[in-house]
């Protein structure tokens, strides 16, 4: 078995959810979900079929996203993953509806940072193990730093 660590670099203004399924339904049903919660949104999703021809599948509604998720999910190469990249919107507004979808086993992470996927690959199969999300921790918050987090969520609308 080798270990690989599998760099994605989500770019500015894009949003990464990055999960593992269980069934070719999941493009159609990710789409859907995706579609109805954000009417316009801008996504792109790939999905890392596991057997049978073991295609990558996508689909989306933004060029640009769904080329990311595909070069993504090309370079997971792991059974089952699935990469969603938003476009001008959040995770925090689908995240839940995702998680809740039968075929999804569960979400790595939401994200905009560098991730760092941690996949085990055993020669005829690929598996994420884990992510790393984001940097080492630099220090607790302090009062100021409490306020700027109160006032950042008010100024994007998800605190009143």
């Amino acid at each position: 078995m080798e270990i690989d660590e599998v760099v994605l670099e989500v770019p500015e203004g894009y949003q990464l959810i990055l999960g593992q399924s269980h069934f070719i339904k999941t493009v159609e049903d990710l789409y859907e979900t995706l579609a109805s919660s954000m009417p316009d949104a801008k996504f792109g999703i790939a999905f890392c079929e596991s057997s049978g021809k073991a295609l990558i599948r996508y689909d989306g509604t933004d060029p640009e996203s769904v080329e990311i998720a595909k070069d993504f999910a090309k370079r997971l190469s792991a059974g089952h993953a699935f990469v969603v990249i938003l476009h001008g919107s959040y995770p925090i507004n689908v995240l839940n509806r995702v998680k809740l979808l039968d075929e999804v086993a569960g979400v790595y992470c939401a994200t905009a940072n560098k991730v760092v996927s941690i996949v085990a690959d055993v020669g005829d199969g690929r598996g994420i193990l884990g992510v790393v999300d984001g940097v080492k921790s630099k220090g607790l918050e302090g009062a100021p730093d409490k306020k700027e987090r109160r006032e950042f969520l008010r100024k994007i609308g998800y605190k009143r």
